[in-house]
């Protein structure tokens, strides 16, 4: 990396040059200690390896600053300015202590220099000359340090998310994965492990599926044959409001709150209920199984489902269309809230003498049967899963 030659730079002696390198000495001591007295991240009197590193940085930051003067057109290395912004980030440090180190430094010298104006017959201008050189090479430093940063900052991020990658492969793994490997996996990928987690399965007709922005905790899987995420704690607090304000308008389904390894039971649920949901079974937008769970059951298994309502709804076959429906909305009404007509008719809002006449039809059309708790049982999953496909669009326009 060449430094662009200034004029200014010409202008400083040899002499002066020689001078201020005898002193480099004194000069690191004093910005070292005034380093470690007002920065106290860089206060680390028993570590000796930290305070050689300390050492260096300000003995490369002065040697550059005088090997800038005497030779202004020379190449100059960031490499080690870099290796410090580098380790910077690992140390979990913000790039403000390093650049107030720097600026602290630089203070250092420029007082010094000051002092050093009248016995080497600095003229006025020489000694801007040698302030705007400090200041160039002081931003040149902490460009280097932040080229550095940067690039650790985004090494550690991808790595971060390379563990959280394999560390949701492990969570939705079938069989599910021992306690111990997802805790350390876990620990590797600094993802704190929590009692609980809840997988949402994200709709992706189109075949590709943008991940919204979300908290650092939830766990993201875009590209996964069911792209989900996974999210700790999922009834704990502010977790319902996050997940409403980051899928709002999107097609999503949030599985039931599992331990960690059972995430991929949550997952399945999640899918199975986008599914519903896609074929109209189930309203669109955020989806909770929580709240679905009986459609879920009923749905688990459609063939036998279908076999079950063939033989409890077969009363009904030889009627009317719009018959068969009022009386099949009827009967479930009255098996899911009561046998009393006034009751059922407040829920279906119409008249309880209708819903009287009704109930003797079915009464008639199905006997005894409707006394046995084990048919009322059968008849009422039957009933659900019908009322649930008569309810989806795409049935109603077929």
């Amino acid at each position: 990396m060449a430094i662009k030659s200034d004029t200014s730079e010409s202008r400083i002696s040899t002499d002066v040059v020689k001078t201020l390198r005898s002193g480099i000495g004194r000069v690191t001591e004093e910005v070292i200690e005034e380093i470690q007295t007002r920065i106290p991240e860089y206060s680390r009197p028993s570590d000796q390896i930290y305070i050689k590193v300390v050492r260096m940085a300000v003995e490369q930051a002065i040697e550059g600053f005088l090997d800038r003067i005497e030779h202004p057109g020379a190449p100059w290395n960031p490499e080690p300015f870099r290796m410090i912004g580098r380790g910077e980030a690992a140390e979990g440090r913000s790039l403000e202590s390093l650049q107030a180190a720097m600026r602290l430094g630089a203070r250092v010298g420029w007082r010094r220099l000051t002092e050093l104006a009248g016995p080497l017959g600095l003229s006025p201008q020489c000694l801007y000359d040698l302030g705007e050189i400090i200041f160039l090479h002081l931003d040149q430093l902490a460009d280097a340090a932040a080229e550095g940063f940067e690039e650790a900052r985004a090494h550690v991020a991808g790595e971060i998310d390379r563990r959280r990658g394999r560390l949701l492969d492990l969570l939705l793994s079938r069989p599910p994965a021992g306690d111990e490997a997802i805790a350390d996996l876990a620990e590797a990928a600094g993802w704190r492990l929590p009692r609980t987690v809840a997988a949402v399965a994200l709709d992706d007709q189109h075949g590709t599926c943008r991940v919204p922005r979300l908290p650092s905790d939830v766990l993201t899987g875009p590209e996964r044959p069911v792209p989900c995420l996974l999210v700790p704690d999922p009834a704990g607090p502010g977790q319902a409001q996050m997940l409403e304000r980051a899928l709002r308008g999107r097609r999503v389904a949030v599985g039931p709150a599992v331990p960690p390894a059972s995430a991929a039971t949550s997952l399945r649920w999640a899918g199975e209920a986008l599914e519903l949901s896609r074929r109209g079974v189930l309203p669109r937008g955020l989806l909770r199984c929580e709240d679905h769970m009986a459609t879920l059951v009923v749905f688990k298994d459609e063939e036998l489902v279908s076999a079950l309502a063939e033989v409890r709804l077969a009363p009904l076959a030889h009627l009317r269309p719009t018959q068969q429906d009022r009386l099949a909305e009827t009967l479930l009404a009255w098996l899911r809230h009561g046998r009393g007509a006034g009751e059922v008719a407040a829920r279906l809002h119409v008249h309880p003498q209708t819903v009287r006449y009704r109930l003797r039809q079915l009464e008639e059309l199905y006997g005894d049967q409707l006394a046995d708790p084990d048919i009322r049982f059968e008849l009422e999953i039957a009933l659900r899963a019908r009322q649930a496909v008569t309810a989806c669009p795409a049935r109603r326009g077929a």
